[in-house]
């Protein structure tokens, strides 16, 4: 894919956007790029040694942060919503080393109530599953979330 097709977060440009994620202008963050990838969102990862737990395996904790953001930010893109994280669990498969490539597809589908269900995996550069997460999301209002309108 190429970067033409990568797609800008409505607050992306906004100085004080430091999303550990997601935020460009945050030098301590992830700054994942996201794509479409038919009815979903990839984001490619290859991160550091400062990303690290035991020696050469990328933190669980960021594993599932990389989950969460691209089920979150989904739903930003597809529905012009912001939504927060009610729940989420994730299932290791395997290790997911630092300093090699990765992607993250993640499809969302609504839930009960407003509520929104998210499905994310991860693969590595053969294909092999890694890490999924389903994750349950809680639409809020704009004016709550601190964000600028969104189109809809």
């Amino acid at each position: 894919m190429t970067a033409a097709t990568e797609l800008v977060l409505p607050w992306a440009e906004r100085a004080d956007s430091h999303c550990f994620g997601c935020a460009p202008g945050n030098p301590a963050g992830l700054g994942l790029h996201f794509r479409p990838d038919g009815d979903g969102l990839v984001a490619d990862v290859c991160l550091d040694r400062r990303y690290e737990s035991y020696p050469g395996v990328l933190h669980g904790g960021i594993v599932a942060l990389v989950c969460d953001e691209v089920m979150g930010n989904l739903i930003v893109l597809r529905h012009g919503r912001v939504a927060v994280t009610t729940s989420m669990r994730m299932r290791y498969v395997g290790v997911i080393a630092i300093d090699r490539h990765y992607r993250c597809h993640a499809t969302i589908a609504p839930g009960p109530g407003a509520a929104i269900q998210g499905r994310a995996e991860i693969r590595d550069a053969a294909g092999e599953v890694m890490a999924t997460a389903t994750a349950t999301f809680q639409p809020v209002p704009v004016d709550d979330a601190g964000l600028p309108a969104l189109a809809s």
